[in-house]
């Protein structure tokens, strides 16, 4: 884990998205958090030690088609404003099998484990003596003391043509020129770690917080990514409990959901999981020092 000095930050952005505004001025106490997302094989020893079954493994136990939400790529153009044309509830798929029952973990070993609900977010730091971060929390680390910038590492994308991120390059969802050398998730600390040497606060996997989602008035939820965040039922039952999400994933572009940044934030039904969601764990500040 690394150390972070608590301090004031401006949180938010101004020119993005709605949901990002006003601007404002945030205090965070001092806070450990750790340097990567959580790996598979980190994971896989939770799992071992606790014999703990996350959700999308009960949901395949206990119901006709239960799985969780992969992505595939369309082979032709689609309606950018329906997710739907892209993701896939494939039965089977968890986070021991990331593309449904037919695959597994060989070779992402040190890849962030993904199909994540929050509750099992929730168990892994319990069992591991930490929590999972605030929204504020999670953006003043992945600045990396830039204040204001738009990126982890300052306000170009990429600087003289240097990937820094994985992040989606291309007409998503349907070309990716593969310039930062993957098609889905990459090994935790592929590229540099921001100024607090954090690695992956932007890109990669969308990475849960513990507070609840909420929306300027007047403004719509966005809806880029897997589930149905953007949807309000029409039967008259209420919305499922949804936590905010931060840092993008691998499948932000350019073109469509510009959310590999610090101040990006979405919605997420709490018992929702997905091929590009994962998470990391902060503990209280007892030290300055390991």
């Amino acid at each position: 884990m690394v150390f972070i000095e608590g301090g004031e930050f401006s949180m938010g952005a101004a020119r993005f998205y709605p949901e990002e505004r006003p601007v404002r001025c945030v205090a965070v106490e001092s806070f450990w958090i750790d340097a990567t997302p959580v790996t598979n094989v980190a994971f896989a020893r939770f799992v071992a030690a606790s014999g703990y079954v996350t959700v999308a493994e009960r949901r395949a136990e206990s119901l006709p088609g239960g799985g969780s939400n992969v992505f595939v790529q369309p082979n032709s153009s689609v309606d950018l404003a329906d997710p739907s044309q892209w993701w896939q509830f494939r039965e089977g798929a968890c986070w021991r099998h990331p593309l449904g029952p037919a695959s597994d973990l060989t070779g992402l070993e040190n890849h962030p484990v993904v199909h994540i609900a929050f509750e099992d977010a929730l168990a892994y730091a319990a069992w591991a003596g930490k929590q999972l971060p605030t929204e504020a929390q999670w953006e003043f680390a992945a600045r990396g003391g830039l204040d204001g910038a738009e990126y982890a590492w300052g306000n170009a994308l990429a600087p003289d043509g240097l990937m820094l991120a994985n992040y989606w390059q291309g007409e998503f969802p349907t070309e990716n020129t593969l310039a930062d050398g993957w098609a889905r998730t990459s090994p935790v600390a592929t590229y540099p770690g921001n100024g607090y040497g954090l690695h992956d606060m932007i890109g990669n996997v969308w990475e849960w917080t513990v507070d609840a989602w909420s929306m300027p008035r007047d403004a719509s939820a966005p809806k880029c990514c897997a589930g149905r965040e953007g949807a309000r039922p029409k039967d008259g039952t209420s919305m499922p409990e949804r936590k905010v999400i931060k840092g993008g994933s691998h499948l932000c572009a350019i073109n469509y959901c510009q959310r590999y940044r610090p101040a990006a934030r979405h919605p997420q039904p709490i018992r929702e999981s997905a091929s590009h969601i994962g998470f990391r764990c902060v503990a209280k500040a007892v030290r300055a020092s390991a």
